[in-house]
């Protein structure tokens, strides 16, 4: 059976994201299977959706993200979902020769200094990000592969205070969902937000009652990133 070009499975099919991502594009092209469909601990069950569905892409946004602190208090559990959960997908995705698509974070930065081009070196700033730069190095060793680094929150923005000294390039998940289309076709590595601006500000042009907080106990100053790629792609 060949491969319907049009074809596009995404990981995480009831997630946060994939919810989004539904009411985006045109569903006829896209399949967003449930766990009970297909597991990405189980390589028996991905094997057996992804032969049946034969897409050309698979956009793995499947992860365990918040709260940020689940990532101290159950190592074994972020091992297995974002690191060999996406190895999994990898091995997969080569074997039926899948282009693959891989959600990471801009956290893989080291946060200090802002502006991380896609060459610059990384250095996670919590176990999360240690846990998705994990399932990078999977997908670095599959050729036919796109990382994006992301720094992406639901709309609207779900917290009561926002920092004011963490500059990021924080966008809504409806923006990133509206790009994809665009980055199928690339490969590599790609810083994917918006404007670099504090937290509090981002927050603050869509909740005018949003509070002030501090991050700087919790986060670096500064894991904003260079989207130069980006714009190059886009406009």
């Amino acid at each position: 059976m060949k491969k319907n070009i049009n074809k596009i499975v995404v990981s995480g099919g009831n997630g946060r994201f994939a919810t989004v991502l539904k009411k985006t594009v045109d569903s006829k092209n896209y399949y967003f299977p449930s766990k009970s469909q297909m597991n990405i601990l189980n390589l028996r069950s991905l094997v057996k959706y992804l032969k049946l569905k034969r897409p050309k892409y698979f956009i793995h946004v499947a992860g365990l993200s918040r709260p940020m602190n689940i990532h101290d208090k159950k190592i074994s559990k972020s091992i297995d979902i974002n690191i060999i959960g996406t190895c999994n997908v990898v091995k997969v995705c080569e074997s039926l020769k899948i282009k693959l698509i891989y959600f990471s974070t801009g956290y893989v930065y080291p946060g200090i200094k802002g502006n991380y081009t896609e060459e610059d070196s990384v250095n996670p700033i919590n176990k999360y990000a240690i846990s998705k730069l994990g399932g990078e190095c999977a997908v670095k060793m599959y050729n036919n592969s796109l990382i994006l680094r992301i720094m992406m929150c639901e709309k609207p923005f779900i917290h009561k205070s926002a920092f004011y000294d963490v500059k990021t390039n924080f966008i809504f998940q409806e923006d990133v969902a509206k790009m994809i289309p665009k980055l199928l076709n690339k490969k590599g590595i790609i810083n994917i937000g918006g404007k670099t601006q504090s937290v509090y500000n981002f927050a603050k042009r869509y909740n005018s009652k949003i509070k002030k907080a501090s991050g700087k106990k919790i986060f670096p100053p500064n894991p904003s990133m260079n989207l130069t790629k980006l714009r190059k792609i886009l406009w």
